[in-house]
């Protein structure tokens, strides 16, 4: 009896783990359809993207919105840059080059932040136009200067408008109003004429949304948002800012630890510690460190969005250049294992980034600095046919340990005596058919 009450007992208790391991299991979600990968393709395969925060932030140096928003400056006050915000020396084409020379297939620029401040003549609120001492459309010469250059167009543009008097929020602390379906949908009607001015006039391959926290998609009517961009061009490409509705997620800041669940996904990520210009902000990142992120990102099967933020006059800090000269020269160097590719394998199979070609055949690893002692594979079912330093011609010894019928052996890459990138280096493995990865079973013993 007691031995039959204790096989209920233990039934009952696996029942309900097994239910509890059910419930934190997250929902798969929908594969895309064959139309929405082949929409997606270019994005996925462009892993580098340039996000370029301007505005009138940029006359006195300080956070965009926000520093109104959180109080460090009056409202007034923080508009008064409105008459400052010159643009006296924009190149929109000197821009796109820099852009080309990073490596990036794409760029983001800001169209309007939150502060309501829009860079084309828009027919609604704020703009630089008509408000500005730069007295004309910013976003125009810029699209065509990134197309001359063979470069996808990206606009940015917040949902959220705290100058627009039918904006509910105004700051932290101040609400305009609440629960006024009418100037609501007032507002609604005025940030949709907007996207459609953008959406028109200048047919961008993407829009990067933001500001969305503050009402629900049902409020921001996004739906009806997303149905009016793609009836203007089918292949647009939206962030998922705009609630419910969109194609990839945009983390900011902090890299993934592992990777997202999300196929598509963009890290966002600024060159110092500000998305837009500030003066005071030094903190700059270095080239090795930037391009360690990038080669972490793609790994992962992300993108890059890496921010730069333009003076009130148009031009760039020579750092942030700098910066976009290295990576694009690092990338130029080993463009195979960027663009087109794949996430590479799960760092419990390579202690660092890799990527995989598109036929799977080539894997690369990413190697950062002069590694003490070979460079170790795990758990790699093909046979590696070569491996070699890309950017040399020269095979590297390659040595296999303990490998079995059953589990694939250790692999170890010796690059001694090899001339290194001072910034990260690339192993190519070519192997014999495309990627297989050894996995535990489930049930094996923990020990013999």
């Amino acid at each position: 009896m007691r031995k039959f009450m204790a096989m209920q007992i233990l039934s009952v208790v696996l029942a309900g783990l097994s239910f509890v391991a059910a419930a934190q299991v997250p929902e798969a979600k929908p594969a895309p359809s064959a139309a929405d990968v082949q929409r997606m393709q270019w994005f996925k395969d462009a892993k580098l993207g340039i996000f370029i925060h301007w505005g009138i932030y940029a006359v006195d140096g300080i956070d965009e919105s926000w520093s109104f928003f959180n109080g460090k400056i009056g409202y007034p006050d923080y508009m008064k840059q409105l008459h400052g915000f010159t643009a006296a020396h924009y190149d929109p084409q000197a821009w796109a080059d820099l852009i080309k020379r990073s490596g990036a297939r794409y760029a983001v620029l800001t169209s309007r932040h939150h502060d309501g401040v829009a860079l084309w003549n828009s027919a609604h609120g704020i703009n630089v136009v008509k408000d500005t001492p730069a007295g004309r459309d910013l976003i125009g010469p810029f699209v065509r200067a990134l197309r001359k250059d063979d470069l996808k167009v990206g606009l940015y543009y917040s949902l959220a408008d705290w100058s627009s008097p039918d904006y509910d929020v105004f700051t932290r602390k101040e609400k305009r109003y609440t629960n006024d379906p009418v100037r609501w949908q007032r507002f609604v009607s005025y940030y949709q004429g907007q996207l459609r001015e953008l959406s028109q006039r200048y047919r961008p391959d993407l829009f990067w949304f933001d500001g969305d926290w503050e009402h629900n998609a049902k409020e921001w009517q996004a739906n009806k948002t997303r149905d009016m961009l793609r009836s203007d061009n089918p292949q647009v490409i939206l962030n998922a800012r705009l609630p419910e509705n969109g194609d990839y997620a945009t983390p900011e800041q902090g890299p993934p630890i592992a990777r997202p669940s999300d196929r598509y996904w963009e890290l966002c990520l600024t060159t110092n510690d500000s998305w837009g210009y500030q003066q005071r902000d030094r903190n700059f990142k270095t080239p090795t460190q930037v391009i360690g992120l990038f080669v972490d990102t793609i790994g992962m099967g992300g993108n890059l969005l890496l921010d730069i933020g333009a003076r009130a006059d148009g031009t760039f800090p020579q750092e942030q250049v700098d910066i976009l000269d290295a990576l694009g020269q690092w990338i130029h160097r080993y463009p195979q294992a960027v663009y087109g590719t794949d996430a590479g394998v799960p760092k419990d199979y390579y202690n660092g980034p890799s990527t995989l070609s598109a036929d799977q055949r080539t894997l690369y690893l990413f190697v950062n600095g002069k590694p003490n002692g070979p460079v170790l594979v795990k758990g790699l079912i093909n046979k590696v046919v070569d491996a070699r330093l890309l950017g040399g011609n020269t095979s590297l010894k390659t040595q296999l340990i303990g490998n079995s019928v059953n589990i694939p052996g250790l692999l170890y890459i010796d690059t001694a005596g090899q001339a290194l990138d001072q910034h990260m280096s690339v192993i190519a493995l070519q192997l014999d058919s495309p990627l297989k990865l050894y996995k535990k079973p489930l049930d094996a013993a923990a020990g013999s």
